[in-house]
C-alpha cells in the first residue's frame, strides 16, 4: 500500500508509479489479457493431433471417420467458436461493471477460465470434441469481457499523467501470451501429441494468481465516488494507489465529473448511440476498433509461413521463426509503454498504421516481383517483421485506451460494448472472409488492408485529438468544441475556472464560465 501522500498546491500535483498501481496493472493483464493472446495462438502447434483426436472419436462413435471437409469444418468451428465467445463477452460487459464493479468483473469472471480449462484438460480422457470446442466458446466469453474491463479498471485507477502507460500494459501481456503459446508449442517442450490437452488448459496458472492476489486491492476509486457515492471507500483507494499526491484535488476533479454529468446511472448502448452530444467520441471508438482487426494483422498469419518458405527457410525452422516474430511483439510493445506518456497516443497510433498500411503495400509489391527479382522475397519478411512492430507499439493497446480517455463515467461502459463488440465482429469477419478474398486477389488482398491502415491513420490525424496528460472532464470539453462552444472561448487556466452549470454531456451552457477567484496563478 502506498502510505505517503504529500498534500500539493492545487496545479502543481505530481504522481508517481507507485508498487500498487504497477501489481494491479500486472496482475490483471496476466491474468486477463495474457489469456486471449495465449488462446489466439494456442490451437495453431497441436492443430494436427487435435484434428487425430477429432477423428479417431468419430470412429469410436460411429465406426468410420470423418472426411476432409467434416475435420476442417469441425478444426475451423474449434478456432472461430473463441471470437463467437468474445462477441457474447463484450456484450456483458456494461451490465457486468455496473453491478460488480471493475475489480469486481476480473475477479468473478476468473471462474470461466476454471471451467474452460477443466473442459479442454479432460476432453481426451472423456473422449469429447465438444468439450473442447466448448472450452474455447467459455474461454472467449472471458476474454471478451476481459479485453474491456481491465483497460477500463486500470484507465481508472491511473493518475493522468501515467494512464497512458498502464493502459498499454494490457496489450504488453497480449503479446506475451502470443509469445507464450508459441514457445510451449515448440515440440521440444508442449508441441508432442500427448501434451496437447495440458497445453490448451495452462489458462488456469496464472488466473490462480491473479484469483489469489487481485481481492486484496481497491476498487477502482472513480466507480466508488461518482457510481457509489462512497467517499470513505474512494478516500481509502486512493491512498492505496497514489504517493506524493494531493488526493483532495483528485477528489475535486471525479466530483466535478460527475456534476457535469447529465446522469450518474450507467447509461446503455442504445442512448449511448442516441446522445448527440458523444457522436464524435462514437464515431470514433467505432472507426479505430474497427481498423484495428482489419488492418490485416490477423490475416498476415495466414500468409507468414508461406513468406517465410519462399524467403527460403526449412519447413522444420520456420516454427522457430514464428518464435522470433512473437519476440519482436513484445519488443514493440515494451517501446509502446515507455514512450507513449513522452509522445503521445497520436503519433504511436497514426504512426503504427502508417508501417502497417506501407508494409502491406510493400508485401503485394515484393509477392509479385519476387518472380522477377529473387531478393524481394527477404524484403516480404521484412515487411511481415514492419506489420508486427507498427501494430504492438500503437494500434495494438491505444484504441482500448482511448475508449476509456474518451468517455466520462456515465458512458464508459456503453461505449467499451461498442467497441468491443465491432472489435470482435470485425476479427470474425476477417478471418472468415480473408480466404476468399486472397483466392480472389492473391497477392493483391494486402492492398485492402493498406487502404485501410491509411484511412484510419487519416481520421485519427483530423479527428482524434492529443489525450495526453488531460483529465476526462478536458476531453470532453475538447470534443465539445466540435460542437457549440465558440473557437473563441478558449480556456484559460485549468485550475483558475469552474464549470458553472454542462449541458447533458460535457457541453458548456450558453458558452459561460465561472472563475474561480479564490485559485491563484502561479
Amino acid at each position: 500500500m502506498a502510505e505517503e501522500v504529500l498534500i500539493t498546491p492545487p496545479g502543481k500535483i505530481t504522481s508517481h508509479l507507485t508498487s500498487s498501481l504497477l501489481a494491479v496493472a500486472f496482475l490483471t493483464s496476466f491474468g486477463s489479457s495474457m489469456l486471449y493472446g495465449y488462446n489466439l495462438a494456442v490451437v495453431n502447434s497441436p492443430a494436427m493431433y487435435i484434428k487425430d483426436f477429432y477423428n479417431r472419436t468419430s470412429v469410436n462413435r460411429n465406426g468410420t471417420g470423418l472426411d476432409g471437409e467434416a475435420l476442417t469444418l469441425m478444426y475451423s468451428l474449434t478456432v472461430s467458436v473463441f471470437a463467437i465467445g468474445g462477441l457474447l463477452g463484450s456484450l456483458m460487459v456494461g451490465m457486468l461493471v455496473t453491478r460488480f464493479g471493475r475489480k469486481g468483473t476480473v475477479v468473478n469472471s476468473t471462474v470461466l477460465v476454471f471451467i474452460a480449462g477443466s473442459l479442454m484438460g479432460f476432453s481426451r480422457i472423456c473422449g469429447s470434441p465438444e468439450m473442447v470446442i466448448f472450452g474455447r466458446f467459455v474461454t472467449g466469453i472471458h476474454s471478451g469481457i476481459s479485453l474491456s474491463v481491465v483497460p477500463m479498471y486500470l484507465g481508472e485507477i491511473a493518475p493522468k499523467n501515467m494512464r497512458g502507460f498502464l493502459g498499454l500494459v494490457p496489450s504488453l501481456f497480449i503479446c506475451a501470451g502470443v509469445f507464450s503459446a508459441q514457445i510451449l508449442g515448440l515440440h521440444e517442450i508442449l508441441g508432442k501429441e500427448d501434451h496437447w490437452p495440458l497445453f490448451l488448459s495452462l489458462v488456469v496458472i496464472p488466473t490462480f494468481i491473479q484469483l489469489m492476489l487481485l481481492p486484496w486491492f481497491p476498487e477502482s476509486p472513480r466507480y466508488l465516488l461518482i457510481e457509489k457515492h462512497n467517499v470513505h471507500a474512494t478516500i481509502i483507494a486512493l491512498k492505496w494507489y497514489r504517493a506524493k499526491c494531493n488526493i483532495q484535488s483528485e477528489i475535486e476533479e471525479m466530483q466535478e465529473e460527475q456534476r457535469s454529468l447529465s446522469s450518474v446511472e450507467t447509461v446503455s448502448v442504445w442512448r449511448l448511440i442516441l446522445d448527440p452530444l458523444v457522436r464524435w467520441q462514437l464515431l470514433s471508438v467505432v472507426v479505430i476498433n474497427i481498423g484495428m482487426q482489419l488492418s490485416g494483422i490477423d490475416a498476415l498469419w495466414f500468409y507468414t509461413n508461406d513468406i517465410f518458405r519462399n524467403a527460403g527457410i526449412p519447413d522444420p525452422e520456420i516454427q522457430y521463426t514464428t518464435v522470433g516474430t512473437g519476440a519482436i511483439e513484445i519488443i514493440a510493445g515494451l517501446i509502446g509503454c515507455f514512450t507513449i506518456e513522452k509522445l503521445g497516443r497520436r503519433p504511436l497510433i497514426i504512426g503504427g498504421f502508417l508501417v502497417m498500411g506501407f508494409c502491406c503495400a510493400g508485401i503485394t509489391l515484393s509477392l509479385v516481383l519476387q518472380v522477377h527479382l529473387p531478393f524481394m522475397r527477404y524484403v516480404s519478411v521484412g515487411c511481415v517483421v514492419g506489420i508486427i512492430a507498427g501494430f504492438c507499439i500503437g494500434p495494438a493497446g491505444v484504441p482500448f485506451l482511448i475508449t476509456a480517455e474518451l468517455f466520462k463515467q456515465s458512458h464508459r461502459p456503453a461505449a467499451y460494448t461498442v467497441g468491443g463488440s465491432l472489435n470482435w465482429i470485425s476479427n470474425f469477419t476477417v478471418g472468415f472472409v480473408f480466404p476468399f478474398l486472397q483466392m480472389s486477389a492473391g497477392s493483391y488482398c494486402y492492398l485492402v488492408f493498406c487502404c485501410v491502415c491509411l484511412a484510419v491513420a487519416a481520421f485519427v490525424f483530423f479527428v482524434i485529438p492529443e489525450t495526453k496528460n488531460k483529465t476526462f472532464v478536458e476531453i470532453s470539453q475538447m470534443f465539445a468544441s466540435k460542437e457549440a462552444v465558440p473557437e473563441t472561448q478558449g480556456l484559460g487556466h485549468p485550475d483558475q475556472l469552474k464549470l458553472r452549470k454542462m449541458n447533458g454531456y460535457g457541453t458548456l451552457e450558453n458558452g459561460s464560465l465561472e472563475f474561480d477567484s479564490s485559485s491563484s496563478v502561479p
